[in-house]
């Protein structure tokens, strides 16, 4: 039996890179300053994490008056 390699994690970015003022995410794939930056050399468990966040962030921009 071979040996199963994971896929990459790929990156949430969608090209829209606009910071929110409000929440410090960036508009178009709601990430941090932070997390953008260190994207490249986060382990893909560490990747996992941020994805898992972006949804509820997401919501969360919904419920919020503009």
């Amino acid at each position: 039996m071979g040996v199963e390699v994971a896929a990459p994690v790929p990156s949430p970015c969608n090209s829209v890179c606009r910071m929110d003022e409000r929440t410090g995410w960036c508009e178009g794939c709601a990430r941090t300053l932070d997390e953008i930056a260190a994207w490249s050399t986060m382990s893909d468990e560490h990747k996992r994490a941020v994805w898992d966040l972006l949804d509820e962030r997401r919501l969360s921009w919904t419920e919020m008056p503009r």
